[in-house]
């Protein structure tokens, strides 16, 4: 029975986290975006302390219930291992803990995080990891199903379904997402939870308070018969048999065991709860501190980045955008999304996950191929601008490293700023009349004015207003010089308020 609740409750867990990264359109997020929100990084990463509190008091009281429910890699793991024992049953067999190499990658881990070493992060991140998977190897596959469908619907004088562009937006980021599915796949298929208890940091976390759980497995010495068969299914190599032992830090709670006894040997229930009731009360505590003390470091972070960018905020402000003659649209400062704040808080609290990329209705969004943030989502507009009515990224957002409280707010928020290239333009190469941008801003940032200021009949081209444009990309995207556009948007490492 416990086991086929695991089992119901993780199915609903792992679907609907597939279709948040699958749903291009975004309609999923407002009943299902919670089950992003609440896995154990995100939550970290946001500073959410209640959901990092309910994590570490659902493992207290229940064990890894996390790893075999909520989070969506581990699940992948226990389909994978499935599929693996339809053509060899009873595989496993005890493994001592490699305890070095568990605490040294946590150890790693965080002081990448302290570090910001966000690339080796996000590399690590399980709930990421999934989410690269997803968005970049099984998405194209659905959006082609669906273009499928839409295209069967319109011969039939249907519109249920609408194409989508399937284009590939990051080689590095496909090329990860693939090396990581073809590792997760053979460790699952001849491990089970191999990586989860060596590799994965939020397992190790996870894995020391469910030492202390309030309910976990226990074997029954008086009807345990040692023959193993309880061991032989276990896909985190914890029990030994032998010793009637059971490595609590490496159990995912998936209740394999119980299912497989012949004997009822083994039960789900308490085991020395007067230790247990210490262990809980000397393991939370740490816990606390620890998140608080994060706490206080990403908010110091955030406060000396703005302190430290204050006066590169003057060096652009006000007055009209200066008139580079470039050549090629290179942007010195990458663009974020607006309600980053900045690129520092940026790179501190996303984990890359690929979310808003896969739910940005106007392909703008894609992931970053340099190192020092790779992976994490930068805005470029070849395919499209960031239209003022969409907050779709903040809405889906699980750390908040993208958060907008308001279209309204949204809407005079500065990411960057218009730059022309004079050499690009067509009213300067072709001699001929166009005004593309300035029709299209949003802001009403851009003017065009006589090319001779003593010739009002002169061709006229684009000006551009620095404290009005909000760095939307409309005149980017919208600029009919090829290949380049002759309009570009120059990102700023801090967002201001226009």
């Amino acid at each position: 029975m416990l086991r086929t609740i695991r089992l119901t409750l993780a199915v609903i867990f792992f679907a609907f986290i597939t279709l948040l990264f699958l749903d291009f359109t975004g309609t999923l997020h407002a009943w299902f975006g919670w089950m992003a929100k609440i896995q154990f990084l995100p939550a970290v990463l946001a500073l959410n302390i209640g959901v990092v509190l309910f994590l570490a008091v659902l493992t207290l009281v229940f064990g890894r219930i996390y790893c075999s429910v909520i989070c969506p890699l581990g699940v992948f793991q226990d389909i994978v291992s499935w599929l693996s024992a339809k053509r060899k049953k009873n595989r496993f067999h005890y493994s001592p803990v490699l305890k070095w190499l568990r605490y040294g990658v946590l150890g790693v881990f965080v002081l990448a995080i302290i570090g910001g070493l966000n690339s080796f992060v996000v590399l690590l991140a399980p709930y990421s990891s999934y989410g690269r998977i997803v968005s970049s190897l099984f998405s194209p596959l659905y959006q082609w199903a669906n273009n499928g469908l839409a295209y069967l619907a319109e011969r039939a004088d249907s519109y249920a379904f609408y194409e989508t562009d399937v284009w590939m937006k990051s080689l590095p980021t496909l090329l990860i997402a693939t090396v990581t599915l073809v590792v997760l796949i053979v460790l699952a298929w001849r491990g089970g939870r191999t990586y989860c208890n060596t590799i994965c940091p939020v397992g190790t976390v996870l894995g020391f308070l469910s030492k202390y759980s309030l309910l976990k497995p226990v074997i029954d010495t008086k009807k345990c018969n040692s023959c193993g068969l309880c061991a032989r299914n276990c896909k985190a190599s914890c029990i030994n048999i032998k010793a009637h032992e059971i490595d609590y830090s490496r159990c995912v709670a998936c209740m394999d065991c119980i299912n497989k006894c012949r004997k009822g040997a083994i039960t789900y229930t308490r085991r020395k709860p007067a230790s247990a009731a210490v262990s809980q009360e000397t393991s939370v505590a740490p816990e606390q501190v620890n998140d608080a003390r994060r706490a206080f470091l990403s908010t110091t972070a955030v406060f000396a980045a703005t302190a430290a960018l204050k006066a590169q905020e003057k060096k652009v402000d006000g007055g009209l955008a200066v008139i580079e003659d470039k050549k090629i649209p290179e942007r010195a400062t990458p663009i974020t999304p607006p309600g980053s704040l900045s690129a520092r808080h940026f790179a501190q609290h996303c984990t890359a996950c690929q979310l808003c990329v896969s739910v940005c209705p106007n392909q703008v969004l894609r992931p970053s191929s340099d190192l020092t943030k790779l992976m994490q989502p930068e805005m470029s507009y070849e395919r499209g601008y960031c239209r003022p009515e969409c907050a779709k990224c903040a809405e889906v957002c699980p750390t908040d490293a993208i958060h907008l409280t308001s279209l309204a707010e949204k809407s005079a928020i500065q990411i960057g700023h218009a730059v022309w290239i004079k050499e690009n333009c067509i009213c300067i190469t072709d001699k001929m009349e166009c005004g593309n941008c300035a029709r299209h801003c949003p802001a009403g940032a851009i003017q065009m004015v006589p090319s001779d200021p003593e010739d009002e009949a002169s061709i006229k081209i684009p000006v551009v207003n620095a404290e009005r444009c909000t760095g939307c990309g409309a005149c980017e995207n919208l600029c009919p010089s090829r290949p380049f556009s002759a309009i570009y948007v120059e990102g700023h490492v801090m967002h201001r308020t226009v």
